[in-house]
């Protein structure tokens, strides 16, 4: 059974930082892109940052200059630093990947439970 476990979360300041990370464990044979998505209450979900297992990055515009998204493949992890925080970055952050499987040798998608970011003053 494949898990995608997010932590770091929580409540700061604006101008503040935090250390998102997603640690995927189980039966794993490779893990492929790793990415975060948010959503905030009453929006729909978008990808903030996206890692390939080679460690190229993409970035959603709000994002660039203040995210970084970083991964440890001996560890399944991704990280996502988040510095500058603002208000509109609240939100429950989501860690996804693609992956393969020892058991099954093909590709799925899973997706974390999510962890909250609250931003505010």
């Amino acid at each position: 059974q494949v898990q995608l476990v997010e932590s770091g979360g929580g409540l700061v300041q604006p101008g503040g930082s935090l250390r998102l990370s997603c640690a995927a464990s189980g039966n794993i044979f490779i893990v492929y892109d790793m990415r975060w998505y948010r959503q905030a209450p009453g929006k729909q979900r978008e990808s903030v940052a996206t890692i390939s297992s080679d460690g190229s990055t993409n970035y959603v515009d709000s994002v660039k200059g203040r995210f970084t998204i970083s991964r440890d493949n001996a560890k399944n992890t991704a990280y996502l630093q988040m510095n500058s925080l603002k208000p509109e970055d609240t939100a429950v952050y989501y860690c996804n990947a693609d992956l393969i499987t020892r058991t099954t040798m093909r590709t799925y998608n899973y997706w974390g439970q999510g962890t909250q970011v609250t931003v505010s003053s």
